[in-house]
Formats: C-alpha cells, structure tokens, sequence
C-alpha cells in the first residue's frame, strides 16, 4: 500500500521545516550534494515554502547567481547557506551554460513519492 497524501504532506513538512537553502549543481548531486558550482558570486538563495498540498510544497522563487562557465544540470536543497545538510534534489527542465556570468531563476519543489 502506498503511502496516503497525509503521510506525504508530514513528510515534505519535516524536510521543508529544516531546509530552505537551494543550490545549483553541475552533475548529479547524489544523495550528498556534491557537484555544487562554486565561484564568482554564487551562493546558495533561501527559498520560503508554501502549505503542503498532494504530498508536494512549492517554495518561492530562487535567482542564484552563476559564474561564467558554467553548466548547471541539478538543484538541491540544503539545511543552511554553506556546508549544513544536503536533503533533496532535482533535475532541471534542460542544462543550461553561462558563457559569461548571469542569474537563473528556479521555482523549487519539494515533492514526497
């Protein structure tokens, strides 16, 4: 049986209580945030979540700064704004390469399944 949305929402409830600092990765980050871009002005951006509907909580939107050269292909969620502990990861919707320094805009989403 698989789990209820309520037991899905307590689930996004403990992560998104302790976890509002979004990074970018350049590879998969795995199950301990490695792969982080690093350089020029990047550094992680909070995010604030909204109620926990469906088993999913979106947070705000997080610009983030990103040296240039690079690619970015992941997401993560961490506990604070350096070191801290990584929770939770996505895939961006496509890699995007910053061939001089800029801002990318993401919309996280923290989702139990």
């Amino acid at each position: 049986m698989p789990f209820t949305d309520t037991a899905k929402n307590a689930a996004v409830n403990g992560v998104a209580g302790g976890a509002t600092w979004i990074s970018l990765h350049t590879a998969d980050p795995g199950t301990t945030g490695t792969a982080e871009v690093t350089g020029g002005s990047y550094a992680r951006v909070q995010t604030t979540w909204g109620a926990a509907a469906s088993g999913s909580r979106v947070g705000s939107q997080a610009v983030i700064n990103v040296p240039a050269g690079t690619t970015i292909t992941h997401w993560g969620i961490w506990s604070a704004s350096t070191s801290g502990t990584f929770y939770y990861s996505g895939t961006l919707p496509a890699s995007e390469t910053f061939g001089s320094a800029g801002t990318y805009g993401l919309t996280p989403t923290l989702t139990a399944s």
